[in-house]
């Protein structure tokens, strides 16, 4: 099985020296996107690619975007990062899983969504002449690091467009990303981002706290 972290780093390791390298980063919030700012942002500029149509509901994907600004803002970076908000229409997002949708988290369902956002990604990358695309989706534990770096790999040669392989939850990312979140007071959402999602959470909690109420 590839080591996707050690493929970032072999990445980084044989950038030029002469130049700072462009880095379209599609992002799904801030936390998330706290421990691959800070490790990346010393060898990249990066534009933020906030494009997430799963998200439900609309008031949740304006809260995001939100706390992603406010990170942006607050965090130390050595190069230049900026973000571009995407566009919101769940029906894009409800018509690409709508077979499905009933699957659960880490499934088919999963993969289309990540493929949507991975594409809209790398077309902007194109179009924009970036070096590099990438998305910080790996670092949840509840993501498929293959698949985002399969999908990543794909598109590559589909827009000739180079992709950073990646799976930022190793050498404890995600453990990082808590902490990051804690030092700026960022919003953790309890919930990946579709209603699908939010219900799964929502059929956990209840099953955990009746499993309590019973001891």
């Amino acid at each position: 099985m590839t080591n996707y972290h050690l493929k970032m780093e072999e990445i980084i390791n044989n950038l030029p020296n002469d130049k700072i390298p462009s880095l379209l980063l599609h992002a799904c919030c801030a936390p998330c996107s706290s421990y691959v700012l800070e490790i990346l942002s010393k060898y990249f500029n990066i534009t933020i690619f906030y494009y997430n149509p799963n998200i439900t509901p609309k008031e949740e994907f304006d809260k995001r975007i939100v706390e992603l600004k406010k990170l942006v803002s607050e965090i130390p970076h050595k190069n230049e990062i900026k973000i571009i908000e995407g566009s919101y229409d769940n029906d894009i997002f409800e018509n690409r899983i709508n077979e499905y949708k009933n699957l659960g988290e880490r499934s088919k369902r999963c993969f289309e969504c990540y493929s949507l956002r991975l594409e809209e990604t790398v077309k902007l990358a194109k179009e924009k002449n970036f070096d590099f695309f990438t998305t910080t989706l790996s670092i949840s534990p509840y993501k498929n690091a293959n698949w985002l770096n399969e999908i990543g790999e794909k598109l590559e040669k589909k827009y000739n467009i180079k992709y950073l392989y990646a799976d930022f939850k190793k050498n404890n990312g995600y453990k990082r990303s808590i902490e990051l979140s804690l030092m700026y007071d960022l919003y953790r959402q309890d919930y990946c981002g579709c209603i699908y999602s939010k219900k799964e959470e929502e059929v956990r909690k209840k099953a955990k706290y009746e499993k309590c109420k019973s001891l």
